[in-house]
C-alpha cells in the first residue's frame, strides 16, 4: 500500500470519526434555500453527502485515468515488442547478407589467387623451358668450341 492510499484512508477514518462525534449537529434540521425554493433537511448530512458524492466522482476519475494510462501503455508495449522483433530480424538479415557477400568475396579472391597461380606456374614453366633451351645451346657451343681446340691440338703436335 503506498504513502498516497494510506492518507487517504486515515483522511476517511477521521472524517467518519468526526461525523460521530458530532452525529446531533450534523441530523439538526435547518431551513435551506437552493434559490429558488426552501426546504428543510439537516445541512451536515446534504454537505457530508456532497463531499461523499464528490470523493466518489474524483475516485472514478482516478481509476479512468488510471486504467487509460495502463492501457495505453500496454500498447505501446505491444507496438515496442514489435518494432523489436522487426529490428532483430532486420538485424539479422543484415548480417546474413554481408556473411555472404564477404564469402563471395572471398571465393573471388581465392578464384583470381587460383588464376594468378595457374598462370605464374605457367611462365615459371616456359621460363624453365627456355632456360633449359640456352643451357643446352651454350652446352653444345661450348662443347664445339672444345672439340675444335681438341682438333688444333692435335693437328699440331
Amino acid at each position: 500500500m503506498g504513502f498516497r492510499s494510506i492518507l487517504l484512508v486515515v483522511l476517511f477514518v477521521l472524517v467518519a470519526g468526526f461525523a460521530a462525534l458530532n452525529w446531533a449537529a450534523f441530523t439538526a434540521s435547518t431551513t435551506l434555500s437552493l434559490g429558488f425554493t426552501s426546504v428543510q433537511a439537516p445541512l451536515g448530512l446534504v454537505m457530508l453527502a456532497l463531499s461523499a458524492v464528490l470523493a466518489l466522482v474524483f475516485l472514478g476519475f482516478a481509476l479512468y485515468v488510471q486504467t487509460t494510462s495502463l492501457i495505453e501503455s500496454r500498447k505501446q508495449m505491444k507496438t515496442l515488442q514489435a518494432q523489436r522483433e522487426l529490428a532483430d530480424k532486420a538485424e539479422s538479415s543484415r548480417i546474413t547478407h554481408l556473411q555472404q557477400s564477404l564469402e563471395a568475396s572471398f571465393n573471388r579472391q581465392a578464384a583470381q589467387l587460383e588464376a594468378h597461380k595457374a598462370e605464374l606456374t605457367a611462365r615459371i614453366d616456359r621460363l624453365e623451358q627456355t632456360h633449359a633451351q640456352h643451357l643446352t645451346e651454350t652446352s653444345n657451343g661450348l662443347s664445339a668450341a672444345l672439340a675444335e681446340l681438341d682438333d688444333r691440338i692435335a693437328r699440331k703436335g
